[in-house]
């Protein structure tokens, strides 16, 4: 099986992904999965992050050669990184054999008050900006993006991956920007596209992975209560999607 290349969000690192990988690999026994960071995020926050989304792809491409990792590819990615699988899968069709879009939202398919919900514009900014302390900018972010109640503890992690891999205040405005100023091809990338979304998402409205779902003609699967975070709030059920998408594509 083609590696699996997982890909976070705005200002989320590879251990933001919890157990996800794990459950993943439970689901796709035989697959590897390989976690990456954009630059300015995780190990590699003392990068600049582009504030254009073609960078960040490319970023992606170098560090996967760097380790050797040849393409093909599948991609599984949430929101920001959603946008840099769509990048990939656009300009290098042959590296990306299929791809998980999860809880994104693209131009020009959608409007900016739906991509990012009005209520949560100065929160945001807020965030960027990063003149909080470390345990408010962790509670809002958990706040906006889950809609579970995750056990004290991941409040206490998150914070300490902050502290040790903190993401600058410059780099976090590029990567709003990036995500803001992106725009997808009218044309759905040659990939097999498989999108996913929760009804209960605080961030993004859902309708936006509904309209991508019926531009691109890929199928869509919405959990009826889960956030923005979707990996965060039903890994199981994430992963239960991609194994069984895997396997009716396998059997036709």
């Amino acid at each position: 099986m083609r590696p699996w290349i997982l890909l976070r969000g705005l200002m989320r690192e590879t251990r933001h992904w919890g157990r996800f990988p794990q459950v993943l690999a439970t689901c796709l026994p035989t697959a590897d999965i390989v976690m990456l960071d954009l630059p300015g995020n995780g190990s590699l926050h003392r990068q600049r992050s582009p504030d254009l989304v073609h960078e960040m792809s490319e970023s992606c491409r170098r560090q996967l050669q760097e380790r050797g990792i040849a393409p093909p590819y599948n991609l599984l990615a949430l929101s920001l990184g959603a946008m840099v699988a769509c990048d990939w899968a656009t300009r290098h069709a042959g590296e990306i054999e299929k791809a998980v879009l999860i809880n994104t939202s693209l131009r020009p398919f959608s409007p900016f008050y739906r991509r990012l919900r009005p209520r949560n514009y100065a929160t945001l900014l807020r965030l960027a900006i990063g003149k909080d302390d470390d345990a408010w900018r962790e509670r809002t972010i958990l706040r906006l993006t889950s809609n579970r109640h995750p056990p004290a503890r991941m409040l206490s992690e998150w914070m300490r991956y902050l502290r040790e891999q903190p993401v600058s205040r410059s780099n976090a405005l590029r990567q709003l920007s990036a995500a803001m100023r992106y725009e997808a091809p009218q044309q759905s990338p040659a990939a097999d596209l498989l999108v996913l979304c929760g009804m209960g998402d605080q961030l993004v409205n859902p309708v936006c992975s509904r309209t991508l779902a019926q531009q691109w003609q890929a199928p869509l699967r919405a959990h009826d209560s889960a956030g923005h975070d979707l990996t965060l709030d039903e890994p199981e059920w994430v992963a239960q999607q991609i194994h069984d998408w895997i396997s009716a594509g396998d059997a036709s």
